[in-house]
């Protein structure tokens, strides 16, 4: 049976909003898929972000009719829901606990408006709306949260969405299921998250908010810390500093540029830094990738590669040639959170995956065990 799906991601400058006709067994098809640049004038004019909510709620309603497209003509709304905290993976329904949770978080970010928005839609229409693998998602290990700095927690943050619905394609050509399954997942953007998922859950990966794991496009990755501890005590500004773990880091810092098509032009024409400091990010993500297939003892069904840099072929190649005596590799150049979103809507629809009940009790929220320290807040 053919669904109509509206699917939402919420973002700091803009609103995505697409509308598929999907059935399961094929790649969700796209009806309408806009991205709403909002300009700064008007985001100016709210004090925090859930103030935003009828503003974003009437951008949709116009794209939707700029589209000739009915919200009663919706099967089922999903979307990406930030301040839901640490939840297992897949999909929850959004019903007023959700709602009340996540406007109630303290996160002033957009992202926070997804579950409202979709929750109001989908009562005036009386049909379903889902949470699809929400960002704050942690699967994590026990063993995998320990660091040798006391009360310094790591803590799942990664691109879920995207990384688990690769894998979950790459299963089906596989034959199998993503539950049946071992993978390791890189998605590679202007972050920079890998992670090991063993039999449907995200049980170790790198923080990539919070500056662990190999340096990405604009974030800095794991670095010796006496270095930075000392540049901070010299005086750096802080806020300089939190711009180099998460936005002027990595190859942006390194080159002037996170573009690596630019990178690549610049290597063509003899600059050997550029090749050195790509080569250098491609290297850091084989060795995660080696990692991680550690954690599942080298029982890997396939290594998958995601995210924008995944579509440029030296960058793959590169990592295939130091990673593929592990397990096949994969690439699915881009982004396809949007397509997640409708595919799990329809996973739920048709009844394939179990709808889940939010509680807002966190998965993780420190070890209640003699002897260990209390988390450290960032």
């Amino acid at each position: 049976m053919a669904y109509r799906i509206l699917t939402l991601s919420p973002g700091s400058t803009s609103t995505k909003v697409a509308v598929f006709e999907a059935d399961g067994t094929h790649e969700p098809t796209p009806v309408v898929k806009a991205n709403v640049r909002h300009a700064p004038e008007e985001l100016a004019a709210f004090d925090q972000a859930a103030d935003q909510l009828q503003y974003r709620i009437d951008t949709i309603l116009r794209e939707l009719d700029a589209a000739g497209v009915e919200l009663q003509s919706i099967d089922a709304f999903s979307g990406y829901c930030g301040g839901m905290g640490p939840t297992e993976g897949g999909i929850f329904a959004i019903d007023e606990t959700v709602c009340e949770h996540v406007l109630n978080c303290g996160m002033n970010h957009p992202a926070i408006l997804g579950a409202p928005i979709l929750h109001a839609f989908a009562q005036q229409v009386g049909k379903p709306a889902y949470a699809v693998n929400q960002p704050d998602t942690d699967e994590l290990a026990d063993v995998a949260r320990i660091t040798g700095f006391p009360g310094v927690y790591r803590k799942s943050h990664v691109h879920c969405l995207n990384q688990k619905e690769v894998a979950i394609r790459y299963a089906a050509e596989l034959g199998i299921s993503y539950e049946e399954g071992n993978f390791v997942v890189a998605h590679v953007g202007g972050g920079l998250s890998v992670a090991a998922h063993q039999h449907g859950k995200m049980v170790d990966a790198n923080d990539v908010l919070e500056g662990s794991g190999p340096f990405a496009p604009n974030r800095s990755g794991d670095v010796p810390l006496r270095p930075v501890v000392g540049l901070c005590y010299d005086g750096a500004d802080k806020r300089d500093v939190l711009n180099v773990v998460g936005k002027t880091g990595g190859l942006k810092g390194l080159v002037g540029t996170d573009d690596t098509m630019e990178i690549e032009r610049r290597i063509a024409a003899g600059d050997e830094w550029a090749h050195l400091c790509l080569d250098a990010m491609a290297y850091q993500t084989a060795k995660a990738i080696g990692a991680f297939a550690a954690v599942l003892g080298g029982r890997v069904d396939g290594i998958v590669l995601t995210g924008g840099v995944s579509n440029d072929e030296y960058f793959v190649d590169y990592i295939r040639e130091l990673v593929a005596w592990i397990a096949p590799v994969r690439a699915y150049g881009g982004d396809f959170e949007m397509e997640a979103l409708a595919a799990g809507a329809v996973r739920a629809l048709d009844g394939s995956e179990d709808v889940l009940t939010y509680t807002g009790v966190p998965t993780w929220s420190g070890f209640d065990l003699d002897g260990a320290p209390a988390d450290i807040e960032a």
